[in-house]
């Protein structure tokens, strides 16, 4: 799959933020990952050490050392007029927060070229709440990937109303190039497709067990065994870590916030962040 798109930025060194600059520099691209300061760019540092080894010992191919080649060639900076300077295409995978999100976009359009096309990775927030900001709203659109996207490879494209349609096509033809599935949306949804089925499952699981009625290894048990899944709720949250969740929860309704705050208490306040923390809902080796 062609695309015209070569320089790619993206904003942010988390969890998924790490997994995008990946998969993206694993492909070809020429990337750049920006973080707020030296201590997120470290950890960006180690979570992109990670993906090299998981890359060479699950993707087909990446075991003659492709995947530690995608590693040494992402540039990481601080910098964030240096970061966007020359892009082509900048991903936003910043935290779930809209003020943060519209603060971001303000510097990025005074920073970025006239061409640069500017996509984020927000779970929840619709595109247009976000538009505005960017200075460009028709060079702007929303770009959802899944975690773990080396295996759960979809890629959402969701414009605005204000989004140019070559400017969809272009990003369509990126999510492909870089080995994703693009899932094209013909109109603006909280959530996307894959959200709009995942967080209220969830959100379920989490009431059964905030509410006492089951624990979470029997809330996973009864999934998979009755449906035939490879993975529970709580593994699947787990996967995510669960500062996301609590994020879009904390930002919800009042049956939300209740979940937030039982989250918190029980769990984030104890450092139980999900896999990458080494526990969540179920302890890992690290």
């Amino acid at each position: 799959m062609s695309t015209d798109i070569r320089k790619v930025t993206v904003l942010g060194t988390g969890v998924l933020g790490s997994q995008i600059a990946f998969q993206t520099a694993y492909s070809g691209f020429e990337v750049t990952a920006y973080d707020i300061d030296d201590d997120a760019l470290a950890a960006g540092r180690d979570r992109f050490a990670g993906l090299a080894r998981t890359y060479g010992d699950e993707v087909s191919g990446a075991a003659d050392g492709a995947a530690d080649k995608a590693r040494d060639a992402i540039t990481l900076t601080a910098d964030l007029e240096a970061a966007v300077s020359d892009a082509d295409l900048v991903i936003e995978a910043v935290p779930e927060v809209l003020s943060i999100k519209q603060d971001l976009y303000a510097r990025l359009a005074g920073l970025a070229p006239a061409r640069t096309i500017f996509a984020t990775n927000s779970s929840t927030l619709l595109p247009s709440a976000l538009a505005q900001s960017t200075g460009r709203p028709d060079r702007f659109l929303a770009l959802h990937f899944a975690n773990q996207v080396w295996k759960f490879n979809t890629a959402e494209v969701m414009g605005t109303a204000d989004t140019d349609p070559a400017v969809f096509r272009a990003v369509v033809d990126f999510a492909a190039a870089i080995g994703m599935v693009p899932i094209e949306l013909h109109k603006e949804k909280a959530g996307y497709v894959l959200n709009s089925l995942l967080v209220p499952f969830l959100n379920s699981a989490m009431a059964l067990t905030a509410g006492g009625y089951a624990e979470p290894e029997a809330v996973d048990k009864t999934w998979r065994i009755a449906t035939g899944a490879p993975m529970g709720p709580f593994q699947i949250l787990d996967v995510i870590g669960l500062t996301t969740p609590y994020n879009i929860l904390v930002n919800g309704g009042e049956d939300g916030r209740k979940l937030a705050a039982w989250l918190k208490e029980n769990y984030i306040d104890k450092g139980k962040l999900g896999i990458a923390s080494g526990a969540g809902f179920y302890r890992y080796s690290v």
